[in-house]
């Protein structure tokens, strides 16, 4: 089963510590222990991920994925300060370029993702569309400007010439999705994906809103554990059945 690490430097030094300890049997006897696949992973792939790091697994015998989840602004500063990571996966090919010198050949892409309107189950507020996150009255959260969720409204808006009026910016999509299915807000700007993964949302489409589709890559790190494992993990995203995992959920190709 894929285990999840806490998104920080010191949890996956953890982690990383534990599983290269071997397991002892009832008797006493050392096990083998596992080997670790570490993955750090934009939140909005939080879900997606556990069915195909278990197909991944499933392929794999021996091999335990552990991935890290967070905003991918804060996933690669943990990997530029040396955070012990094998595989990154990022939400747009930007955070991917800031860490282009700790990378083990080219990111593939792998996944695409557009924004939607998250609301609260019958849309209380009665957002009809992007121009009403422009108005102070309508309390909308959206991602920080240097998360890649953030960054894709951004472009947006300034093509609709929207002049947003955020209540609030977060470090990761998860958290918008969060503050809206608690009614702290209004609207929150998330990809599709995240309002298919949750409860007590619905979704207001935006109009044009692939004109700023994220592109997802996915690199292996040139200080990886196992490199040919690390990129055979690459090449599996890349590959039919992690496609079409990833269709399920609600990502297109690329």
């Amino acid at each position: 089963m894929t285990r999840r690490a806490l998104p920080t430097l010191a949890a996956a030094v953890a982690v990383l510590a534990a599983a290269g300890c071997t397991a002892s049997s009832a008797d006493g006897a050392a096990s083998p222990s596992t080997e670790q696949l570490t993955v750090f992973a934009a939140a909005s792939l939080t879900d997606v991920l556990d069915a195909i790091d278990a197909r991944f697994e499933a392929e794999h015998p021996g091999v335990t994925v552990v991935a890290a989840f967070a905003g991918s602004s804060d996933l690669a500063s943990q990997i530029r300060e040396g955070a012990p990571a094998d595989v990154f996966l990022s939400a747009d090919e930007a955070q991917m370029d800031t860490i282009a010198d700790t990378l083990d050949g080219d990111p593939v892409l792998f996944a695409t993702n557009t924004l939607t309107i998250a609301v609260p189950e019958g849309n209380p507020a009665d957002v009809t569309g992007l121009a009403d996150l422009a108005d102070p009255s309508v309390v909308s959260v959206v991602c920080a400007p240097q998360v890649p969720c953030g960054a894709a409204a951004e472009r947006l808006a300034a093509l609709d010439g929207v002049t947003l009026a955020p209540a609030s910016e977060e470090q990761n999509v998860t958290d918008v999705l969060g503050k809206v299915a608690a009614g702290q807000a209004d609207a929150g700007l998330v990809y599709v994906t995240d309002v298919a993964r949750a409860s007590g949302i619905e979704a207001v489409p935006i109009d044009g809103a692939d004109r700023v589709a994220n592109r997802y890559p996915a690199a292996a790190l040139a200080d990886a554990a196992d490199p040919d494992l690390a990129a055979a993990y690459v090449a599996f995203l890349a590959g039919d059945e992690a496609r079409g995992i990833l269709a399920d959920a609600g990502f297109a190709a690329p």
